[in-house]
């Protein structure tokens, strides 16, 4: 009897195993899933620079005996900032401005031998020609004479200056390079291919900076190629509040997020709904449709660590997807 007592204990013990198995073996998690345009978050890391630039240089020649400014400084709209000897450019200025005189005078002179019959029409043409050639010889000396002097075009710094006092300057060469300070800086980040098609001009742009905390910038430039080193896309987030007193230097790190949604709707799954890939590369799930789970295939649009993005229609109805706990389903093929 005692044989026969242990003998059932046993019994009933093993359809509880059984039971409890059986249970867990069908136990997973549903979830229903909905068309979604798509939508995610890039963030990269760029550095502060300028957008524009500008090389400063003289229009004439001549020995340099002013220059208010050097690397690093910050100087003013209009002021001073390099001037040349212009004791050469001012005798040729007043020499071509005597010509101009000059040739004016011979008009007159002309024009009253012509009224006496003394002279032609074409003396006088002559004379009438020579002014205007003198005023363009002396409006070049006046421009020349101008030039000789660097005037600051707008509020800004000195990032390279190239030349020293008492160097001889030939017209062209470069003595500054500035840049402006007022909506002029820059962070210039590297995307790849598929997420600068995600990017648009003007689109806001979190921008993360260790002197300021978060700022808002623009995307202000995206190229049409990408450049030769990793073939990458270098584009340009505008930062337009930064100032002067923001306490910024071009070259600083600076990190940037962008939110973005597309016009392509998908169905976004948490990655552990995926059960594998087939050959076609079509991701398999397991879906519930009138109580019935079975194996679906389904084109994928993107795959990353936390979600599995399927391509979807934006009539298309939602689905209910088992997210966990498939390993436990036993489905036929």
């Amino acid at each position: 009897m005692k044989s026969w007592n242990s003998f059932v204990r046993f019994l009933i013990a093993g359809i509880i195993i059984s039971a409890s198995f059986s249970v867990l073996s069908q136990s997973y998690d549903l979830e229903q899933v909905i068309v979604e345009p798509y939508a995610d978050t890039i963030k990269r890391t760029g550095k502060l620079d300028f957008k524009r630039t500008l090389n400063l240089s003289f229009k004439s020649s001549g020995y340099l005996t002013e220059l208010s400014v050097d690397e690093g400084q910050y100087f003013e709209k209009d002021q001073l900032l390099a001037s040349l000897d212009t004791t050469e450019l001012l005798q040729n200025k007043n020499a071509t401005f005597a010509q101009l005189l000059q040739a004016k005078r011979e008009v007159n002179r002309q024009k009253k031998l012509l009224e006496n019959a003394l002279n032609s029409e074409q003396d006088l043409d002559i004379a009438l020609t020579q002014v205007e050639t003198t005023r363009a010889a002396y409006q070049i000396a006046f421009y020349n004479f101008e030039k000789a002097q660097v005037i600051a075009p707008f509020s800004g710094v000195v990032l390279n200056r190239y030349t020293e006092l008492g160097e001889l300057q030939s017209p062209g060469h470069e003595i500054l390079k500035i840049a402006a300070l007022d909506k002029n800086w820059v962070v210039k980040v590297a995307l790849t291919g598929s997420e600068v098609s995600q990017v648009r001009l003007g689109q806001k742009v979190n921008v993360s900076l260790q002197a300021l905390g978060v700022v808002i910038g623009e995307v202000s430039k995206i190229p049409a190629i990408a450049n030769t080193d990793g073939n990458m896309f270098i584009i340009e987030v505008l930062l337009p509040n930064l100032t002067l007193k923001s306490g910024i230097v071009a070259g600083q790190i600076a990190e940037i997020t962008i939110d973005f949604t597309s016009d392509n709707f998908v169905y976004r799954l948490p990655i552990s709904a995926l059960i594998s890939v087939d050959d076609n590369g079509q991701a398999i799930v397991i879906t519930k449709n009138d109580q019935e789970l079975t194996y679906q295939h389904y084109d994928i649009y993107r795959l990353d660590n936390q979600f599995l993005y399927l391509f979807a229609s934006v009539d298309d109805q939602p689905i209910q997807i088992v997210t966990s706990g498939w390993q436990h389903i036993k489905l036929g093929k």
